[in-house]
């Protein structure tokens, strides 16, 4: 999957399931992010890596989204299939997201003080889109504690996720000479 397709795929995603769940629905978000991974899949170089960062985005988001969910700091649209959890947009965000660390978002995977920057900023700054533009996340009050709760775990995902990322890209052969080492 090239840069652009990527960067692209994981825009579309997000608004599909931010939309979605405004609509009550989890589902085109679910859809949107097994459609997006099945290409990425599909034109992986490290479809290991992948799967790795699959797994790696669904635990951070029970994790982290899961825990401001328990705890009241955030109400989620659509809490589908449990209100008490992360819902399955936000699970599926996770995993597109996730996903974009071995295309779009490559160049992290040196860089993990700016993946953490990237995370500080940007992951608050996404649930204030989402919240505001589409009312599918609401903050208790006062605010600022659940986006700080935010600011903290995405910093620490975001480079966890280019580590990763980086980590199997190295360790495990592109895909193209595994199949010319069977043949």
């Amino acid at each position: 999957m090239s840069f652009w397709l990527s960067l692209i795929g994981y825009q579309a995603v997000w608004f599909v399931a931010v939309i979605g769940a405004g609509q009550g629905l989890a589902w085109p978000g679910v859809l949107g992010m097994l459609v997006y991974a099945l290409v990425q899949l599909t034109c992986a170089r490290h479809v290991r890596t992948d799967l790795a960062l699959i797994a790696a985005g669904l635990v951070m988001g029970f994790l982290l989204d899961g825990a401001l969910s328990r705890s009241g700091l955030a109400d989620y649209a659509a809490g589908w299939p449990n209100p008490a959890l992360a819902p399955g947009w936000i699970l599926a965000l996770w995993v597109t997201f996730a996903l974009t660390f071995s295309q779009s978002l490559r160049y992290l995977q040196t860089r993990l003080w700016l993946a953490a920057l990237l995370g500080l900023v940007g992951g608050p700054l996404a649930y204030l889109g989402a919240a505001r533009g589409w009312q599918v996340v609401t903050f208790a009050e006062p605010t600022w504690r659940a986006l700080l709760a935010l600011a903290l775990g995405w910093a620490l995902a975001t480079p966890a996720l280019a580590w990763l990322a980086r980590r199997g890209s190295a360790s495990t052969p592109p895909r193209s000479a595994t199949r010319g080492a069977r043949a």
